[in-house]
């Protein structure tokens, strides 16, 4: 282990952004090499006198900046200078972020919310959603979760949903219970980081699948299965983070055989898969017994709700809702309670259907701005897989876009295997305030793209 330690006595403000700075220096001045290995949060708190959090916070900042990464079991590396982001305190003007994937705000968001609220008033009972509910949710929050889900295309019972605090939390919950640590879950090579995140959190080894325009390829997983002993495949059929493809059901048809002939649980993640009006049907229907199917109010109504609904098979109601008992111990009532209103009173279908419309016209306007970019997207998503010319990477690509005042996300943040990682960035088209914003931020890329990495970029 290298023996790396900052000197921060004459550094100030918070501790843990002293540490990340202290990393981006000594990187530019060449100090820290690019894969080195830094010491264990463990033993740099030991040594700076701060606490492990501060240093799990620093380190977690360094990666955002392009500094660091992390792999399960073997520790924190730096990344070398041609792999620095410029932090966004740093860009030229103001920011346009494009780097986080959430639906767009429409000016009905709010009025909804005070409405509802205006009505919840009005009732003689809210003391039951001051109360302690079942772990599983209470059963009037359960139907609604399976009356959405049914949306979908997918039979629900109410008995078998469980209602979570979003759908990393519903993820938390089936591969703390499904998965021990060091064992392998199998996903596809660029997945979505929450779940990169969780299985560092639990301990957990992701091998990444090839993927194709359609998604995870079949004869990648069967591959898989012949060589290891994998306990479970997660995957994103529909508007795949960060590649936007979708399934096609044929496809789907086939890695549920498969999965199923090798005894493999599947996990599938469908939070997009509402915002196609149409779509193949969920990869869960054709493996209903040793399916995990997640959705989210998140994408579809609103990331504050945090309501997610885990549909699970019969055998596994019971240890799933002692999870979320030891998590978090049940969802908020009240969050639960107020879109349970919006999908009975169609409240729902009218928010979903107002960010479809507002999706397709940031799309549109995306790709007109790009032109003849390589661009993988869909009318309904909320971002872009844009894929870049030679001689670009992703890293320094988005070093520039970050100087130059937008944020995007590189490649590195999806590669399950950093020796394969494409020459890509996610662009988020949901984040921006107004049209403007975006087209502001949009336009900047493609200038950046008209040019070349040895057009002056400024990287520490």
């Amino acid at each position: 282990m290298t023996m790396w330690a900052p000197d921060l006595t004459q550094r100030t403000g918070p501790r843990y952004l002293a540490i990340a700075q202290a990393i981006a220096d000594d990187t530019a001045n060449g100090r820290l090499k690019p894969g080195a290995r830094l010491p264990t949060h463990r033993d740099l708190a030991d040594r700076l006198g701060v606490t492990v959090g501060t240093v799990t916070r620093a380190y977690a900042e360094a990666a955002r900046w392009g500094l660091v990464s992390g792999e399960v079991g073997r520790g924190t590396f730096a990344r070398g200078p041609a792999d620095a982001i410029v932090p966004l305190g740093e860009a030229e003007g103001p920011v346009v972020d494009l780097s986080v994937n959430h639906p767009p705000a429409t000016s009905e968001d709010g009025r909804l919310l005070q409405v509802t609220l205006e009505e919840l008033s009005r009732r003689g009972d809210l003391t039951r959603l001051l109360a302690y509910q079942p772990n599983a949710g209470a059963p009037s929050h359960r139907a609604a979760g399976a009356e959405w889900i049914g949306r979908a295309g997918i039979e629900a019972r109410p008995e078998q949903i469980l209602v979570c605090a979003g759908s990393q939390h519903a993820m938390l919950t089936i591969f703390s219970t499904l998965v021990g640590p060091g064992e392998v879950v199998l996903c596809e090579s660029v997945t979505y980081p929450g779940m990169k995140n969780l299985a560092a959190l639990l301990k957990i080894r992701l091998q990444g699948l090839t993927m194709d325009e359609h998604g995870l390829r079949p004869d990648a997983l069967e591959a898989a299965c012949r060589k290891g002993t994998p306990r479970a495949l997660y995957c994103v059929p529909t508007l795949q983070n960060p590649t936007a493809s979708i399934m096609p059901e044929d496809r789907r048809r086939e890695i549920a055989g498969i999965a199923q002939a090798h005894g493999i649980p599947i996990v599938e993640d469908d939070v997009h898969g509402f915002l196609p009006e149409s779509r193949p049907r969920p990869l869960s229907v054709f493996a209903p017994e040793s399916s995990f199917y997640v959705n989210s109010t998140s994408k579809s109504l609103a990331p504050g709700l945090r309501i997610g609904y885990l549909l699970s098979p019969a055998a596994h109601v019971s240890r799933l809702a002692s999870a979320v008992g030891s998590t978090v111990w049940m969802v908020a009532p009240l969050m639960a309670e107020i879109v349970t209103i919006w999908i009975r009173e169609g409240r729902a279908d009218a928010v979903l259907a107002e960010k479809r419309r507002e999706a397709a016209a940031r799309q549109a306007l995306a790709r007109r701005l790009l032109g003849g970019a390589r661009i993988r997207s869909h009318a309904a998503g909320y971002h872009i897989w844009l894929g870049l010319p030679e001689p670009w990477r992703s890293e320094t690509f988005v070093a520039e876009a970050r100087r130059r005042g937008v944020a995007v996300t590189p490649a590195e943040a999806f590669a399950v295997d950093r020796e394969a990682t494409p020459a890509a960035v996610r662009v988020c088209l949901g984040p921006a305030r107004s049209h403007a914003d975006l087209e502001r931020g949009v336009s900047t890329l493609a200038d950046i793209l008209a040019g070349s990495p040895e057009s002056g970029i400024s990287i520490v």
